[in-house]
């Protein structure tokens, strides 16, 4: 027997539309956060930072490949770590099949992390992606963009490693480092345009702002019992290759 409330279908509509009142609001108000994202003053990129890519070093201008409009995403795969974070390669998953679609938009969609071009080039094959992913390992770039820290950076915080939600001791084992080499790398995304010859910063996001890779948890939040984590916050996540 349920212990949700049961009502009649009469009772259900009208609870239902007084909800979707509150969705229009959402929907509009998430129109206008789009709109002011667009308006945001960009900055220019003045180094010149050099990728490892699958054809050879690549400037950041060269990451466009020819569209105007670039997203990266910073994938958690740092130095020590011997596999791709769990959650960050959920979130890969779901970006393999927009590719074409973004591309129809002029948006170049790819992956960077701080490992060496040959861990990432395994990894990508065991996930079986497409997604272009290239290394930042000889590059200040994804310290720049908050996308990685260096070891001084991450002892200066003082961690108390007891103190840490469970997903973190939990991915640090996944991806073979300890907990200070895992949290060396951060969820982190950043938004560039190409214009007149010159590359520009237009938009960034990090921590839950990267949800928006996520796409089963709008799923989940239109099912039954929701994402369903309470306070274990992601440690539900696997590889795909890893569920029961």
């Amino acid at each position: 027997m349920t212990d949700h409330k049961v009502v009649s279908r009469e009772e259900w509509r009208a609870a239902r539309d007084e909800l979707l009142q509150r969705e229009k609001e959402h929907t509009r108000m998430a129109d206008e956060l789009a709109r002011q994202r667009r308006e945001l003053p960009w900055v220019a990129i003045e180094k010149d930072y050099r990728f490892d890519a699958d054809d050879g070093t690549r400037t950041l201008a060269g990451l466009f490949d020819g569209r105007s409009q670039l997203l990266i995403y910073h994938f958690m795969f740092g130095p020590s770590y011997e596999a791709g974070c769990p959650v960050n390669s959920s979130m890969a998953d779901g970006l393999d099949g927009l590719l074409p679609h973004l591309h129809a938009r002029d948006v170049t969609l790819l992956l960077v992390s701080q490992a060496p071009l040959a861990k990432l080039r395994a990894y990508k094959q065991r996930m079986g992606w497409s997604l272009p992913w290239v290394s930042a390992a000889n590059t200040g770039f994804n310290v720049d963009f908050g996308g990685s820290h260096t070891a001084d950076q991450v002892r200066s915080w003082g961690l108390d490693e007891g103190a840490l939600p469970p997903i973190v001791a939990r991915n640090a084992a996944a991806t073979g480092t300890d907990i200070p080499g895992y949290l060396s790398q951060s969820p982190a995304m950043s938004a560039f345009t190409f214009q007149d010859g010159a590359v520009y910063q237009t938009y960034a996001t990090g921590a839950r702002g990267v949800e928006f890779l996520m796409g089963y948890y709008p799923i989940l939040d239109r099912a039954a019992k929701g994402r369903d984590e309470g306070d274990a916050f992601q440690t539900w996540i696997r590889r795909h290759d890893e569920y029961a």
